[in-house]
């Protein structure tokens, strides 16, 4: 990455290791973080990495229901 980098889509879980990258990437390339977390499954696990992904300063926080594609694809 260069010091361009303006907007970046973060694979989010939710986790220690994936809150810290989030926070990272905003202070060391001054970039808007956007988290993606995808439901497998994970059920109400999902719930509480909105309010976390914001407080760690995600701009925008996307939970995508892919449990079906999961299923039928794989």
């Amino acid at each position: 990455m260069t010091d361009s980098v303006r907007k970046v889509v973060l694979a989010y879980s939710g986790g220690l290791d994936t809150s810290v990258i989030l926070k990272w990437l905003i202070e060391t390339y001054g970039c808007e973080v956007v988290a993606f977390c995808a439901d497998l499954g994970q059920g109400e696990e999902l719930a509480p990495d909105d309010g976390t992904a914001r407080s760690t300063g995600a701009a925008e926080v996307f939970i995508v229901d892919l449990r079906e594609d999961f299923v039928r694809d794989f």
